[in-house]
C-alpha cells in the first residue's frame, strides 16, 4: 500500500477509533442511569428512531442497514479521494456516524441526551452529532478555501 494511502487510513482510524470510544462512553453514563435537569439544558436518556429531527423514523430496522452503506461509501471516497487534510475531519465525521449506527444495532435506536429547551425546544442529541457537525463544517471549509488544502 503507498505510504499516503497508509498516512491517510491511519488518521482516519485513530479519529474515528477515538470519537467512537468518547460518544460510547458518554453514552453509557446514561444508560447506566445518568440524568441531570437543569434551567437550559436536561441530559436524559433519549432513544432517536430515526435521524435528525426523528426524520426516516419510518425506515425502521431498514435505516441502520442504507447508513451503514452510506457511511462505507465516504470512508471509501476519503481514501480515494488521497488528501491528507480530509483525513481528520472525515475521521471525526465517520467516528460520530458509525457510533449512532452502532446504536442502532445494539439499542433501539441512536441513544441521545442533550435537550436543549431554553426559549425553544430543540432536537435532543449527542456528542456524536456535535462531532459530525463540526466535522461537515470543517469540510466544508476546506472546500470554499482550497488554499487550506494543498495535498
Amino acid at each position: 500500500m503507498h505510504n499516503k494511502t497508509l498516512r491517510i487510513s491511519a488518521i482516519i482510524l485513530f479519529a474515528l477509533a477515538g470519537i467512537f470510544i468518547i460518544d460510547q462512553n458518554i453514552k453509557q453514563l446514561f444508560l447506566d442511569g445518568y440524568r441531570y435537569y437543569g434551567e437550559c439544558i436536561d441530559l436524559i436518556l433519549v432513544y432517536n428512531k430515526g435521524v435528525a429531527f426523528s426524520m426516516f423514523a419510518f425506515l425502521a430496522e431498514n435505516l441502520k442497514y442504507i447508513q451503514l452503506v452510506l457511511v462505507s461509501g465516504v470512508l471509501i471516497y476519503l481514501i480515494y479521494l488521497q488528501k491528507v487534510c480530509y483525513a481528520l475531519p472525515g475521521g471525526i465525521l465517520l467516528g460520530g456516524a458509525f457510533s449512532n449506527i452502532y446504536d442502532r444495532f445494539v439499542h433501539e435506536g441512536v441513544v441521545d441526551m442533550v435537550y436543549w429547551h431554553c426559549g425553544f425546544d430543540f432536537a435532543v442529541f449527542n456528542f456524536a452529532d456535535v462531532m459530525i457537525d463540526f466535522a461537515v463544517l470543517w469540510i466544508l471549509i476546506l472546500n470554499f478555501k482550497p488554499h487550506l488544502c494543498k495535498n
